[in-house]
């Protein structure tokens, strides 16, 4: 950066000549300007706010004096100015220190000069013979602008006088012609003093600047000399006689020691370190290597030892060489030291950091690992046993999702407490990261303590939370192998732990699961599945089979459900219930799904124009941003009115996204596509999906239809206050899985509007339907 004159000191003032702009040309101002324009910087809406305050109070005033017309037009004036001056320099880079800053300089003197033109002018709207009165008033108000701008531009004088001076002489003439000499050389006078304060004020800001720049530049210098100095330096010097007592204190050790150099001259060195383990003899081992390299007359270098200074526990790191005279005699020791316990704390924390986790302050994996390794290789030497517990929380997701990972995290930390209060003697509980958590068990006596321990964590951590006035509940999912008999390495009892805590997930959460050699098989069978999966499309594996969806009323075919079916080589007919959750895992269900939509809306163009198609759509493609394109490009190949498509989602949308779905289902609203919420009232069901999102209809899972016909109280309950809620929101309601005519007669007798389910028809190939509206009766169905 370019600097003042450097014969001026930060106590010099600057010239007024030079401050105004006015020396020399040659003269060299390095970064005089941009000293002036920094204040200015950020106050762009300030003097907006000034400009038009100002002249709304002096337009309010000219009514008195002057006529509408011509007031109104002077306040558009002075308005569109404070915009357009506003606008010129809201994006200007006023003080940067890497530009010159001579341009905006001379343009914010530009702006004061017009806008002392424009200020001028009122106290001649009444003509060349204006009313002292009307003057008077202007130039109240003028004052007050003056001085506000003084105050707020007063490091750039010469706009300060480009606009007071003007102003100042347009109201000394004014008030000359109206008769008022005295009060015209007042005006005039008060106008020079306030340019020359400004100017003054000015040279004492520039100075104030300077100074600060100056002191910065030594503090620069001095912190880098600091550095340099430590860097380069011992803390302090240390000798001792030849027998181990202190010589020749300097200062700096006596005041590191907490003493005078009086003091602990002749002291010796082990006393002076060990402060009261000095009485007991009880020093650490490092002291005691210290002293007997001493007493052996060994050098030594960057040993850290422990230090007692007044009770306080210090580490210091020593070096020192054993002192000869010319003649080879043993004179003492000369060393160096430093205080390092900053250093050593800091390198603690580290280590810390590397082995425990910051949230929760449980061990991490690493620490987990290790642990694992000790109790499985004492276990293996003592031919006992220990375990391995893997621990999931469910519904932890849902909790981050809506209401933020900050109570998340509180969640996790109170999750972690309750663990540690199970955890006994030869336990040992950790965070594996996210929301899963470990435990190893040493020295296990039987299987059946490890099972115990399970049952009891889901219990304790299924106990509701309070979380920043928040009741929240969370489960938790245990799954766990023994070793060494599944596994006599971490990385194999790892794996089947893991593989046992899948199997408690795929039970539904909130259960333990024991490893057993089966789950290897079904982890294959996963693997080949999953791998078989990623070809199936190019191969055209997949088929869309449809369910007849009907009217409850009359039986009228309205539309079928399309369901996918998947026929594979290797695997034969795979269940959409086995490869559907494996799909989504894989990160595979967006494409298949976009197969789907587009073949079902294909297929529908060749059946009546009244039969509606329903595609279940799952979470993972509601939370893909190009889903509604997909939608439209298919709609759009196929032909399909949106008004015959209907979109099935489920609730765990919801419960899985923090608000992206809920947004992307209004466009497809927006679009005309109907939506259908699938099995309600199974999972976490809230009537705020209902608010939130304009469902044409809900589905009711067949779990209740069987209960209602069968007489299940709570079922025909639910069934009753879907269809009650579904009629009141304008919704109409279809029931899946009526295969007896006493459950189609039951959903009647409650007023679903729909019924779907094998009474009306099996799922059949899209060659299938095509031969329904062949008949005559292509628009029912009859009851089989």
């Amino acid at each position: 950066m370019k600097s003042l004159p450097t014969d001026l000191t930060a106590a010099d003032v600057i010239p007024a000549r030079t401050l105004l702009g006015l020396g020399p040309r040659d003269q060299d101002i390095g970064n005089l300007h941009q000293l002036q324009l920094a204040p200015l910087r950020g106050r762009g809406s300030l003097r907006l706010a000034m400009g038009i305050g100002m002249a709304l109070v002096a337009f309010l005033t000219m009514l008195h004096h002057v006529a509408l017309p011509v007031a109104g037009g002077w306040l558009a004036g002075s308005l569109l100015f404070s915009l357009w001056s506003y606008s010129r320099f809201r994006n200007l880079p006023l003080g940067d220190p890497k530009l010159p800053g001579s341009a905006e300089y001379r343009m914010c003197n530009r702006h004061a000069l017009y806008s002392a033109l424009l200020w001028g002018l009122p106290f001649w709207l009444q003509g060349l013979a204006p009313g002292v009165d009307h003057i008077l008033s202007m130039w109240t108000i003028a004052v007050l602008m003056m001085l506000t701008l003084a105050i707020v531009a007063h490091s750039v004088p010469l706009a300060c006088a480009l606009f007071i001076m003007p102003v100042s002489l347009s109201a000394a003439a004014a008030l000359g012609l109206a008769g008022a000499p005295e009060i015209a050389a007042v005006t005039l006078v008060a106008g020079i003093l306030l340019s020359a304060f400004c100017v003054r004020f000015a040279q004492i800001h520039i100075r104030s600047r300077r100074a600060e720049e100056t002191l910065h530049e030594k503090s620069e210098t001095v912190s880098l000399l600091l550095r340099e100095f430590e860097e380069t330096s011992a803390d302090w010097l240390w000798q001792t006689d030849s027998n181990r007592r202190l010589v020749h204190v300097s200062p700096r050790l006596a005041y590191a020691l907490g003493g005078t150099a009086e003091g602990l001259e002749g002291i010796p060195l082990l006393q002076a370190l060990s402060g009261d383990a000095w009485e007991t003899g009880l020093f650490p081992k490092s002291l005691h290597d210290m002293a007997e390299r001493m007493k052996r007359r060994e050098s030594f270098s960057n040993l850290i030892v422990p230090v007692s200074i007044d009770g306080r526990p210090r580490w210091w790191e020593l070096s020192a060489s054993p002192r000869l005279d010319e003649s080879g005699r043993f004179l003492g020791f000369r060393g160096v030291g430093s205080d390092v316990t900053e250093q050593r704390a800091t390198a603690e924390q580290i280590a810390r950091m590397a082995r425990f986790d910051n949230l929760t302050g449980l061990p991490n994996r690493l620490s987990l690992n290790e642990d694992l390794a000790r109790a499985l290789t004492r276990a293996i030497e003592a031919k006992s046993r220990c375990a391995l517990l893997m621990i999931d929380l469910d519904r932890f997701k849902a909790v981050n999702d809506t209401l933020g990972h900050p109570v998340g995290d509180k969640l996790l930390a109170q999750v972690a407490a309750r663990l540690k209060g199970l955890m006994e003697r030869g336990m040992t509980c950790g965070r594996l990261g996210g929301d899963e958590f470990a435990v190893v068990l040493h020295n296990l006596s039987s299987p059946a303590v490890a099972e115990d321990l399970a049952q009891r964590i889901i219990a304790t951590i299924s106990r509701p939370y309070v979380v920043d006035n928040h009741q929240l509940f969370v489960g938790a999912s245990v799954g766990y192998a023994i070793g060494p008999t599944d596994g006599a390495t971490v990385e194999t009892l790892t794996r089947n732990a893991d593989l046992a805590l899948y199997k408690s997930k795929d039970r539904g959460g909130n259960v333990v699961a024991a490893y057993v050699a089966s789950l290897h098989a079904q982890a294959e069978e996963r693997r080949v599945m999953e791998q078989e999966l990623r070809g199936a499309l190019e191969r055209g594996e997949f088929e869309l089979y449809y369910q007849p969806v009907v009217t409850a009323a009359d039986g009228t075919l309205n539309g079928f459900e399309a369901l996918i079916r998947w026929t594979n080589h290797k695997l034969g007919n795979v269940s959409p219930g086995r490869f559907i959750p494996i799909a989504e895992d894989a990160r595979l269900i967006s494409p298949i799904g976009e197969w789907v939509l587009r073949t079902a809306c294909h297929e529908a163009m060749k059946w009546p124009s009244n039969l509606k198609v329903a595609v279940n759509v799952s979470a993972d493609q509601l939370t893909d941003p190009s889903f509604a394109s997909v939608v439209v490009s298919a709609l759009a190949q196929s032909g399909l009115s949106p008004q015959r498509l209907e979109i099935e989602v489920t609730e765990s949308v919801f419960l899985r996204d923090g608000g992206g779905a809920a947004q992307l289902l209004d466009q497809l609203i927006g679009l005309g596509i109907r939506l259908s919420l699938d099995d309600f009232g199974t999972g976490y069901s809230s009537l705020g999906y209902l608010r939130k999102t304009q469902f044409s209809t809900i589905k009711v899972d067949r779990s209740f239809v069987v209960g209602a016909a069968k007489g299940s109280i709570e079922s025909i309950a639910i069934i009753r206050a879907v269809v009650a809620l579904a009629d009141s929101l304008g919704m109409s309601t279809t029931a899946e899985g009526a295969e007896t005519e006493l459950e189609v007669e039951t959903l009647r007798s409650f007023g679903c509007s729909n019924i779907q389910g094998y009474y009306y028809g099996r799922p059949m190939p899209a060659s299938d339907v095509l031969t329904l509206f062949r008949r005559p009766d292509d628009v029912a169905i009859a009851a089989a």
